[in-house]
């Protein structure tokens, strides 16, 4: 019998994880999923590999987004973690790769399990205010290729 892969909330953790990772280590993503491989027992899903290549190729646009609507957190202020759970929150949105709402609660329970209650306040601030904005400043990011592994 096959192992069947981490569920969507666990894929979603596992890309937080290399996000952040990519942001305090200068480790290779060749590094970062083998890592991960050791530790957890599995490599990232595809799920994982798609979101984490998406924000990466769309960080430029995704901070110029959320540094309009983080008051008074210029985007290379806010803290690695809660950045990269931004990013991957708002690459979510913008690609309908999820429902607003359901990115939201997911973006906020990461920040709460693995940050603060004040820093999951802050990312539903962010991405709350984005939402209703209904992105018309933004520009749309595209969402990673199939074959694009980051």
């Amino acid at each position: 019998m096959a192992a069947a892969g981490p569920s969507r909330k666990q894929a979603r953790r596992d890309a937080v994880f290399l996000l952040y990772q990519t942001e305090v280590t200068s480790l290779s993503m060749a590094e970062l999923v083998n890592g991960q491989r050791l530790r957890e027992g599995y490599a990232p899903d595809e799920y994982t590999i798609k979101a984490v290549a998406g924000v990466l190729a769309s960080r430029d646009e995704l901070d110029v987004v959320l540094g309009a609507h983080s008051k008074g957190w210029p985007v290379d202020r806010v803290a690695p973690l809660e950045r990269s759970i931004l990013r991957l929150a708002l690459w979510e949105i913008r690609t309908e790769a999820t429902p607003p709402e359901v990115a939201i609660d997911e973006a906020v329970r990461l920040a709460k399990r693995y940050s603060t209650d004040e820093a999951g306040a802050f990312v539903n601030g962010v991405l709350g205010g984005i939402v209703r904005a209904d992105g018309d400043e933004a520009p749309e990011v595209e969402p990673a290729e199939e074959g694009d592994d980051g």
